[in-house]
Order: structure tokens, then sequence, then C-alpha cells
């Protein structure tokens, strides 16, 4: 039986994310989610690691496991979910061996909790871990975007925005400008950017690329940036002066 976690009344439960905790002891259970509730998580509970993998379908931000369990060990069970998830692990069990340490953690984990332990301390280093990863989060989901003044690449959706307007490239466009972008401070000659961008070698007509630069040039005006061209040096991403 999976273990209902109800919200209470006056919690701060919307505020944070949703941990998973894993633990066959209905005490240690119950006094673990009260405090994490108190400090705003969303609370899934399940005793053993069937219950866990069906809780996993809720995709928890953070997993609080013990390590033995009755139909498994949490070592093993946080070795399998990381083929799936990146949420952080901390274990929380009784054995404080240096030697399962240091197990947990080259299986995937992320902290370690021994018992017994202050309430305060768990739910400190729950949050901790939890904010981290939302850091990481937060970081990674910058990253898809390439952005210079008013311009702003969406290298994963591979689309442009101009002062939020979308400039409407095409897939050549928008691979041309890319690596202009990322490539700003040198210049790309013709037969690189036919490379790169129609990923074939050029012949003697670079006439594909001078069509594209020429639209990009008409598409990006406005935007203080366009394409500049150096005789027997190719291309170049530059401000407008």
């Amino acid at each position: 039986m999976i273990l209902p976690c109800r919200r209470k009344e006056g919690n701060r439960m919307d505020d944070k994310g949703t941990v998973l905790l894993v633990e066959d002891d209905k005490a240690i259970m119950r006094t673990n989610r009260r405090i994490l509730e108190r400090d705003g998580f969303r609370v899934l509970c399940a005793q053993t690691l069937a219950q866990a993998r069906t809780q996993l379908k809720s995709q928890p931000d953070v997993l609080v496991l013990d390590i033995m369990l009755p139909d498994g060990s949490g070592l093993d069970f946080c070795g399998e979910i990381r083929r799936h998830t990146a949420a952080p692990v901390l274990f929380l069990t009784a054995l404080d061996e240096q030697h399962e340490v240091i197990k947990g953690l080259k299986s995937g984990g992320n902290d370690y909790i021994t018992k017994p332990y202050s309430v305060d301390e768990f739910a400190a280093r729950v949050s901790a871990q939890y904010d981290l990863a939302r850091r990481v989060r937060q970081s990674a989901g910058r990253e898809h975007l390439l952005t210079c003044g008013a311009l702003e690449l969406d290298v994963i959706a591979q689309r442009a925005y101009m002062s939020s307007q979308d400039m409407l490239l095409t897939q050549k466009e928008f691979a041309l400008l890319m690596y202009l972008m990322q490539n700003r401070s040198k210049d790309t000659s013709p037969q690189l950017l036919y490379e790169t961008v129609w990923r074939q070698p050029m012949a003697d007509d670079d006439s594909a690329v001078k069509n594209t630069v020429y639209r990009l040039r008409k598409k990006l005006e406005g935007s203080g940036y366009t394409i500049t061209t150096r005789r027997g040096e190719g291309y170049r991403f530059e401000e407008v002066l």
C-alpha cells in the first residue's frame, strides 16, 4: 500500500518541489513527512522499492532513500533510476560504515545521512539538494539560448527572435546565423560555412552562401547587427557602427 501524504491547511507546500520518501519505518516516515511539509515541500511516500517505482511517475525533485528495504537495497535502486532521472538522492540509514558511505555515493547518491539525526539538519540537507538541483536546471535552461543585443536564438527549437518577435528564419538561415554568432570574433570562409551548414563540400559555386547571407542581412536590419564581408577572408557577425 502506498501511503497517502495529505496536505495540511496553512502549510507552504506549493512553495517548493516534490520529495519522495522511501522508508519502511512508519514512525520515521511520519516525522520526515511532517518536517518537509512544514518547509513547503509536497511529499510522496513509499515503504518499498515497488511502491517507489510507481511514485517515480510523479517525477519528484528529490528522493530520500533508506538503504535496507523489504524488497531490496536503496543503493541498487539508486543505480537503477539514474538512467531515468537526475533528481538528487539522499540516503537515510543506520549504516554509518565508511565503505557504505562510499558505495552510496558511487551508486549515484548526492548526500548521506545516518540515523539518529537532527530533524533540522535533515530538512536543511534536503532543501540544499533541492536548491542546488534547481539552480543547475535554471543554468541549463539558459544554455540553449544564444543572445546578442535584441537578438535571441533558441538553439533547441531552432528559432530566432528580434525584440521577442520571431524572425521566421529558414533552417539554413538559422544555422548560418548561429554559427556566425558563436564565432563572432573571427572571419569565416564561404567554404567553411557551406560545409558546416549544408554538411557537404562546396564546389566552385558559393552562390548558396551569398544568397543566404543576403537574406539574413535584410532580416537583421534594425537589430543593431549585420554580417560583413571581407574580401579574401570571409564573413563575420558584427555590430553596426
